[in-house]
């Protein structure tokens, strides 16, 4: 089973989803981030693929009152990352910082050494790769942002042919909305098809 979390400010735009979809690539994350007093320092690093909700969640957590979170930390300043952690650690607030998960799956890069010392000492946190439910859970989450027709049995289709992964949920999504529009017709098996080819080249068994 999976859950949904409501994000707790307003998020306008198109294809932009107004939840959280927590499953067991994501669960403990979420549970760590309820616990964010017991961290080390008080700071975690929360890492995970391309499109894995990480900046939904970091900003759930700052807008929920728990802490302080900064998107994308990897590509920011070192001088004031490192001042932010400080600032943090005075005031006894936690702090929440985003990653993407690199190719060989260690924390990034950081030449300031104490910086780098205060990193590792820093929780971390992973997201996975959404399983065949979970997977499910985020194509109609997807669908529903754009407001695209797209029912349970479809969500279901789709995700037992799919890639296992975040990124790969909606860009297929995006796909379907792209050709069902070009069609003029609401997405039925053929565009499902035609999607999950477009996507991964082959849409798998029958």
């Amino acid at each position: 089973m999976t859950a949904q979390i409501a994000l707790p400010l307003d998020m306008p735009g198109r294809d932009t989803p107004s939840r959280i979809v927590v499953g067991a690539a994501n669960l403990t994350v979420i549970e760590a981030c309820q616990q964010a007093d017991s961290w080390p320092f008080r700071t975690a690093i929360l890492f995970g693929p391309a499109r894995s909700g990480k900046s939904l969640l970091a900003r759930w957590f700052a807008e929920s009152g728990v802490g302080e979170a900064v998107d994308d930390a990897d590509s920011m300043d070192e001088t004031a990352l490192f001042h932010l952690w400080n600032r943090a650690q005075e005031s006894g607030t936690p702090l929440l910082l985003t990653a993407t998960t690199p190719p060989d799956g260690r924390a990034w890069d950081v030449s300031l050494p104490d910086l780098g010392t205060r990193l590792r000492a820093a929780l971390r946190l992973d997201i996975g790769e959404p399983d065949d439910i979970m997977l499910e859970e985020l194509i109609a989450l997807h669908a529903e942002a754009r407001a695209l027709p797209l029912s349970p049995e479809g969500c279901r289709y789709l995700a037992s042919r799919a890639e296992r992964s975040h990124l790969n949920a909606e860009t297929l999504v995006a796909i379907i909305d792209r050709l069902s529009l070009e069609r003029k017709a609401a997405p039925g098996m053929s565009i499902w098809r035609e999607a999950l080819e477009e996507v991964s080249g082959s849409a798998g068994p029958a």
